[in-house]
């Protein structure tokens, strides 16, 4: 852990001590990520460092916090420490990142809060979409699904969640609950947590699997718990008895459009990377000294099916380049 810290440390350092050569700083960002393990939050890191490589002068320096909420807040204070000129912050757990947040406004750093929430509005400005909203849809293309498969809305739906306590979870739980909850004949028989990670969405599966005999619908928090949960009902014959419903609809052979391509998932719904709006944002309050961005910036999602799967694929995997 110690020697993790100290290699941020060091890294941005070195970026702080190359920018104040040759007379004029150049600005140091820093990012903090709650994990590089999904694959939306190595697209993430991807797109933010192609983004801002395309600025001139401009040193990115970004911290993975392996979704340990102590090894975040550490590397945060790291950063605190060096003074970047912008702070981005990609929060493991929404009540763990509030204070740190904090401090690094109180110590002058302009803070941006990427995509997932805090406790307090511990930053300049928060750049995310709508999971209530993104949870709604899902909840109501379920609802349409049991419709065609019975004539009315029945059946029995598995939720596979993200890691407790975070905004994505909550509200990607709670959207969907809005609409399912009015129909007394769709019975929720399991939720467990998988924590983001398609192996662990597989193991918790598995067990659903052999506890639950009728399953109609699976509805993954993201897309890699979607086709972890869709792996093990294959192992044990019983993917064609349901059908899987993901989040994040990223492009790339690898992403959750494609899997919508390839029959795996019945849906998935578009959850931005929102890193563009963010560098944007970061640009700005970069170059411009009297530019105040909102404290809000919603970024809207989309609905991919198979009807519409090969243009979003288009569309998001050259975005993507």
């Amino acid at each position: 852990m110690m020697r993790h810290i100290f290699l941020i440390l060091a890294s941005v350092a070195a970026l702080l001590a190359a920018g104040c050569g040759g007379g004029k700083k150049q600005p140091v960002v820093a990012f903090s990520q709650a994990n590089n393990a999904e694959p939306y939050r190595a697209a993430q890191n991807a797109l933010m460092t192609r983004l801002f490589a395309a600025e001139p002068g401009i040193r990115l320096a970004i911290s993975d916090a392996q979704q340990d909420n102590s090894r975040q807040v550490a590397q945060v204070e790291t950063f605190i420490r060096q003074k970047p000129d912008l702070l981005i912050v990609a929060p493991n757990e929404r009540a763990a990142l509030t204070a740190v947040m904090g401090q690094a406004m109180e110590a002058g750093i302009p803070v941006i809060c990427l995509e997932r929430d805090i406790l307090q509005p511990n930053y300049r400005t928060y750049v995310h979409s709508d999971n209530v909203a993104i949870g709604r849809m899902a909840g109501q293309f379920m609802v349409d699904q049991l419709q065609k498969k019975y004539g009315r809305p029945k059946g029995n739906i598995v939720a596979m969640r993200g890691l407790l306590g975070v905004e994505g979870e909550i509200n990607r739980e709670r959207g969907a609950k809005e609409i399912l909850d009015r129909y007394p004949e769709i019975r929720m028989v399991a939720d467990p947590v998988a924590d983001w990670i398609q192996a662990k969405a597989k193991d918790r599966m598995t067990e659903v699997l052999r506890a639950q005999p009728h399953i109609d619908i699976v509805y993954g928090h993201n897309d890699p718990m979607a086709v972890g949960a869709y792996l093990a009902a294959k192992e044990l014959g019983r993917e064609r008895e349901m059908s899987f419903v993901g989040v994040d609809g990223l492009g790339g052979p690898a992403g959750g459009i494609r899997k919508v391509m390839d029959g795996i998932l019945a849906a998935t719904f578009v959850y931005p990377l929102c890193v563009d709006k963010a560098v944007e944002i970061g640009l700005r309050i970069l170059h411009e000294p009297g530019f105040r961005p909102e404290k809000d910036y919603v970024i809207d999602s989309l609905m991919v099916t198979p009807e519409n799967a090969a243009e979003m694929y288009r569309k998001f995997t050259v975005e993507a380049r």
